[in-house]
């Protein structure tokens, strides 16, 4: 397995309170990655949430789009220990995906192209807490940073902000994906500094 790490540059503001302990604050944005970039085209993309009764549920990237685009601008904060404030999205709330979905359970596994999985607790991602995000400062998501879609859960480890997602699965129980299963928190509450186990 190949890491890649590029554009960390930064200085601690212990004093910001926006900054979660341990955190850097940063201007740019780092990139970040297990693997290989997957290239996924928009016409090629899909979302698809698969309930505990087997049934997926699918929107292709024009579906998702008419569900409603919204503005955003949250913090957001990696395990690495940097965090860059103020950071403009767009993308739809997962709110609006869940509308016609129903399920007794209580998590979710996130999945995406190239065969990353993060776990989050359902109620993690409802209640304007989290976006399927499509655009970052203004502009489409490059694939680097996880185009053509994310996952957008500002208020976790970015990890949990899976890249280039392309589905949730339902689960009775919290599972652990991907880093997870390497020793990072099943949570990830970055003001609890919760990154390993």
């Amino acid at each position: 397995m190949s890491f890649v790490t590029r554009g960390f540059s930064g200085r601690k503001r212990e004093a910001d309170p926006r900054l979660p302990p341990g955190q850097t604050l940063v201007q740019d944005w780092p990139v970040l990655s297990a693997g290989p970039t997957p290239r996924v085209d928009n016409d090629d993309w899909e979302f698809t949430i698969r309930d505990e009764t087997g049934t997926d549920h699918r929107w292709s990237w024009d579906e998702l789009l008419a569900l409603g685009v919204e503005d955003v601008t949250v913090d957001i904060h990696c395990v690495t220990h940097w965090s860059k404030l103020d950071m403009a999205w767009r993308g739809v709330s997962l709110d609006k995906v869940f509308e016609n979905v129903e399920s007794e359970h209580e998590y979710v596994m996130a999945h995406s192209y190239g065969g990353y999985t993060t776990n989050v607790p359902l109620e993690d991602l409802l209640d304007g807490k989290a976006w399927i995000a499509t655009e970052a400062e203004g502009e489409p998501l490059d694939p680097e940073h996880g185009g053509p879609a994310r996952l957008l859960v500002p208020h976790l480890y970015f990890w949990k902000s899976a890249k280039w997602v392309r589905g949730l699965t339902m689960m009775p129980d919290n599972d652990p994906g991907f880093w997870e299963q390497y020793g990072y928190h099943l949570y990830g509450d970055p003001w609890k500094e919760e990154r390993y186990w």
